[in-house]
């Protein structure tokens, strides 16, 4: 499953859902899918180098 594809259906869950925590604990693995995803994306296009400095 790419991350676009997990974001997407953590999208329609979190839509779907009805109960808090549940809820707040989708938003949270949305939010780390999100920030993989500029990660990706950055690294795709050089802005970022994820090499370790050392």
């Amino acid at each position: 499953m790419t991350i676009e594809q997990q974001i997407s259906e953590l999208r329609a869950e979190w839509k779907a859902c009805f109960e808090l925590a549940e809820r707040r604990q989708i938003e949270a693995e949305l939010e780390i899918a999100q920030a993989e995803l500029i990660v990706a994306l950055a690294e795709q296009d050089g802005s970022i180098d994820a090499e370790p400095p050392f």
